[in-house]
């Protein structure tokens, strides 16, 4: 499991290596400043999971306001996980879920969020399972979301 893994905020020294693990776990990537943009804004919960020292894994959130998905009546703080991964070589251990659990309570403590929601492909059922298993549900199917034209459901959760 995750015993012994560090969650801690990201530092900007860290962006080179969670960079590193978008690029080689996830299809979709994003330019150096956005990166930087989530870090300065809502660095709170931009957070990675480190192991003997090194970054694993990370979780990029930032904080939106909208109706949201769920209880869609009045604008409110929404939290968005925007990105998370786990290098290939520490997956099944546990992160993921350390990862989305301590994302979730700062977002909903230090940004008083009110709902948070994430996108992810309709293929990636280890997610989709990872997601259900926190309580998130699948509130809308998007088509062609991805650059290659995959499906995404949107999941939310109420906090």
């Amino acid at each position: 499991m995750a015993a012994g893994a560090l969650i801690r905020e990201a530092k900007e020294e860290d962006l080179l290596r969670i960079i590193h693990i978008n690029m080689v776990s996830l299809r979709e990537h994003y330019p150096e400043y956005f990166w930087r943009d989530h870090l300065r804004y809502w660095g709170k919960a931009f957070l990675v999971a480190e192991v003997d020292g090194d970054v694993v894994g990370y979780v990029m959130t930032r904080v939106e306001r909208s109706i949201g998905y769920l209880s869609r009546l009045l604008p409110k703080k929404v939290g968005h996980i925007v990105s998370i991964a786990v290098h290939p070589d520490y997956r099944r251990r546990g992160l993921g879920t350390k990862l989305m659990s301590e994302a979730e309570r700062r977002l909903k403590e230090v940004y008083g969020v009110k709902e948070i929601y994430l996108e992810v492909r309709v293929s990636n059922e280890p997610a989709i399972k990872l997601y259900e298993k926190l309580g998130y549900e699948k509130v809308r199917r998007v088509k062609y979301y991805y650059l290659d034209g995959e499906d995404a459901w949107i999941m939310a959760k109420e906090v």
